[in-house]
């Protein structure tokens, strides 16, 4: 497998995952904004998106989208239980999480990361809203060891990468201690250690 990424976006999600599940992967780097690969290839011909993640398949096929890939290395790896295979309500607040953190917290970053946004727009209303997506997940951590509950899933991958992106913002981790230490033990995990080396934390 192939996998283009760029350091420190949502990509990140899907490398801590293969370390995970030790799989060998091929990794290549995109600028997002010249659109172009580490070997001077023009990514919108591999992937017309032109977002990350984009993995390439054993068998030359690709799949983009972070939970389309999400799914697919959990299921085709389900001893690891990466998102529950049994139908339970287990299985269903794993998807209800990496849901919102998809939908929910990830977009609410967005403003941050563009310039045409006033700086005004980003310190008040957009700040809010992060926070109160922020204020639900520290409120289900103070419960709970991970996001979906007290096993790791696909979701705390996910979770912890756009989590990194807070310095974008005029939040600050310690206003959700038990956020911080989830992101604390995380950084201790080898699959996340492994994934931060290579993209040269």
């Amino acid at each position: 497998m192939k996998l283009y990424f760029h350091k420190d976006a949502c990509s990140l999600t899907v490398r801590i995952l293969m370390h995970e599940l030790g799989l060998a992967c091929e990794y290549e780097s995109v600028d997002l904004k010249t659109k172009k690969t580490a070997s001077g290839a023009d990514y919108k011909t591999i992937n017309r998106k032109g977002s990350v993640p984009a993995l390439i398949l054993d068998d030359g096929q690709m799949l983009t989208e972070n939970i389309a890939i999400q799914f697919y290395l959990a299921e085709k790896h389900p001893k690891q239980q990466l998102i529950p295979t049994e139908h339970s309500m287990k299985r269903y607040h794993t998807i209800e999480w990496l849901s919102f953190i998809s939908t929910d917290l990830h977009k609410s970053f967005v403003p941050f990361f563009a310039a045409h946004v006033p700086e005004d727009a980003k310190i008040g209303i957009f700040t809010t809203i992060l926070r109160a997506k922020f204020n639900a997940i520290n409120a289900q951590l103070a419960h709970h060891d991970y996001i979906a509950g007290d096993t790791f899933t696909s979701p705390d991958a996910y979770l912890f990468v756009v989590t990194r992106w807070l310095p974008a913002t005029p939040l600050s981790l310690k206003e959700f201690p038990h956020l911080q230490r989830f992101m604390d033990e995380m950084h201790q995990r080898p699959s996340v250690k492994a994934a931060l080396a290579e993209e040269k934390e």
